[in-house]
């Protein structure tokens, strides 16, 4: 039976819905869900969808300012190990962005921001247990780069003392991220934790996203079927927390935060060819100084190992 990882690559980095840092439009970006351990080579598609509301008045009240933003991404990716220890990861992300205002729709559409990452297992360790069951842990540490692929439109910034600047396709900037990955399974029920840092430098406007860090844990159990088919419902919980922006210098006040989010979600895999999806809710959440709150999101992925 194949053994089964939750990988986070925010891959982002892999950006996410969109290329916006904040918690909120990228929030839930780097979580990707179980995948299938992969001997050789993997590609896949992810589709993602977020919402927000964004210039929420005072206790969350709606004015004429207030907004509904929508994130849909179509995400193309793909894996290569090399070895029995390294893993190379990349990500090409297609975004559709749409932002609703009095009855008005504005709407961007194009590339997202591409990332690169690499992973050094650290441990591979099994063992029988006294009662005859294997027990099994890995450690994966990795890094990665995200490239300014999509386009940032400085005008679309506005007066940050009164606007969020999310409604972007691309951060601009050149981004490094460290990740970790663990994972311990006895027999057929385990639980994986991740952990992602996205260090974020300044575009060419010397507009500089804050920083974030992302974490998840999530408890599955696989089920094999007539020996090919395995399904595993995974549940847990996500988190993410950015600082704020600095724009020329200047910090940015309607931006970064903090957000909890319960996960559930399932995935399948059929001799090479897996499915998936992961719905996020959340629970806790305090966004742009609550000027922005955030929906539940989806995510929906295929892939085949090559």
């Amino acid at each position: 039976m194949k053994k089964l990882t939750i990988v986070i690559s925010f891959l982002t980095a892999a950006s996410s819905s969109s290329a916006c840092d904040i918690c909120g439009c990228g929030v839930g970006g780097n979580y990707i869900g179980i995948l299938p351990d992969f001997a050789k080579h993997v590609a896949g598609l992810r589709y993602r969808y977020n919402a927000l509301q964004t210039h929420l008045g005072t206790g969350g009240s709606i004015t004429y300012l207030t907004s509904l933003e929508k994130y849909q991404t179509l995400e193309f990716w793909g894996g290569w190990t090399i070895g029995k220890k390294v893993r190379l990861m990349a990500s090409i992300p297609y975004a559709i962005n749409e932002r609703t205002n009095q009855g008005i729709t504005r709407s961007k559409n194009g590339l997202a921001d591409v990332t690169l990452s690499g992973y050094y297992q650290l441990l591979n360790k099994m063992k029988t247990t006294g009662r005859g069951k294997m027990l099994m842990q890995t450690l994966w540490l990795g890094a990665g780069i995200k490239l300014p692929a999509g386009k940032y439109t400085a005008a679309d910034k506005q007066n940050t003392s009164q606007q969020t600047n999310l409604f972007q396709l691309g951060t601009g900037s050149t981004d490094f991220l460290m990740q970790g990955m663990y994972d311990i399974r006895l027999h057929d029920a385990g639980l994986n934790i991740t952990a992602s840092y996205k260090m974020n430098t300044a575009n060419r406007y010397a507009y500089n996203y804050g920083n974030k860090l992302s974490t998840s844990a999530q408890f599955y159990y696989k089920w094999r079927i007539k020996k090919k088919l395995t399904l595993a419902p995974n549940a847990g919980i996500a988190s993410e927390h950015a600082k704020k922006d600095i724009d020329d210098k200047v910090v940015v006040d309607l931006s970064g935060g903090r957000m909890w989010m319960g996960t559930v979600g399932t995935e399948a895999s059929y001799e090479k060819i897996s499915v998936g999806a992961v719905y996020q809710t959340p629970f806790s959440q305090h966004l742009a100084n609550d000027v922005v709150k955030a929906r539940a999101k989806l995510m929906v992925h295929m892939s085949i190992r090559l």
